[in-house]
């Protein structure tokens, strides 16, 4: 796979389906789009589905806080079940 392959708007438009087709198959890693020498665009090729599930785990570690002394294992009701009427809750 070859680095950034850096084109002009006008050259993008002229050859978008060969570009697309490119980054498809990885034989570009990445496109970036210029106009006027200021780039516009930048174009990458998806993951893989493997990348993408490799990717997903644990992305949001740390973004939980439990606070000091909370137990995570006691009883959330303040109120009994009561099975035997049918209800959950009196």
């Amino acid at each position: 796979m070859s680095e950034t392959q850096i084109i002009s708007v006008t050259e993008f438009k002229a050859k978008c389906l060969d570009i697309l087709t490119r980054l498809d198959t990885r034989q570009l890693a990445r496109v970036e789009v210029t106009k006027r020498g200021r780039t516009v665009a930048i174009l990458t090729p998806p993951e893989t589905r493997e990348e993408a599930v490799r990717n997903l785990y644990g992305f949001m570690e740390g973004s939980v806080i439990i606070p000091p002394g909370f137990d995570l294992t006691a009883p959330v009701l303040d109120e009994p079940f009561t099975v035997e009427s049918g209800r959950l809750h009196e």
